[in-house]
């Protein structure tokens, strides 16, 4: 159950077994259903969450009705509201599970002390937010400037595979365009790519 996880954090910090032990203890294991909500907007959100199988959706929804995808989360994957996580004020977007969904979830207070007997933690949890800050601000600019086509080619590298597990509407959202936009678009990449082959 924790192989995953321990694989992760490997990649930026080496844990001794009493370390791995320790940290795998504070973990608790939640399983949602799809559809089923882990966080909704207003929530004070109490945990960081890990996926360990299954995938998930942040987004809000606008004064209109309209649904605006933020990100999607996968397999080996952290997730969450980070402001409301670290603030404790209500949740801005809401997350709910695409598939039937397995999280390893760090309670905020257990991170607290984590941190303090495990410093390496830190360094860990920093380069993590690190590289979310910088995969979010790519988002940004690639939503702000990039031209529909662009935004598909960078979702199919960021999300090998995804296009077989989320329905054409869910990433026409992330996407910011009509499913109709998106059919059109995929219809071309398909067709340029069959030519280059």
């Amino acid at each position: 159950m924790y192989e995953l996880i321990l694989k992760n954090i490997a990649r930026f910090i080496t844990l001794t077994p009493e370390e791995e032990h320790y940290f795998t203890s504070l973990l608790k294991l939640k399983k949602l259903r799809k559809k089923q909500y882990l966080v909704q907007e207003g929530d004070i959100v109490r945990y960081d969450y890990f996926v360990n199988k299954g995938c998930l959706r942040t987004y809000t929804i606008d004064e209109k009705g309209l649904e605006h995808i933020v990100q999607f989360s996968i397999e080996d994957w952290w997730t969450g509201d980070m402001y409301s996580f670290l603030t404790q004020q209500p949740a801005r977007y809401t997350i709910d599970a695409l598939e039937d969904t397995e999280l390893l979830c760090l309670e905020r207070s257990a991170l607290e002390e984590l941190y303090i007997k495990v410093p390496k933690f830190e360094r860990f949890f920093r380069l993590l937010l690190q590289n979310a800050f910088v995969s979010m601000q790519e988002r940004i600019i690639g939503s702000l400037s990039q031209p529909a086509d662009e935004r598909y080619c960078t979702f199919i590298t960021k999300y090998p595979n995804m296009e077989k597990r989320l329905p054409l509407k869910q990433i026409a959202s992330y996407l910011g365009i009509t499913p109709e936009s998106l059919s059109r678009i995929r219809s071309n990449y398909i067709r340029n790519n069959k030519k280059r082959a």
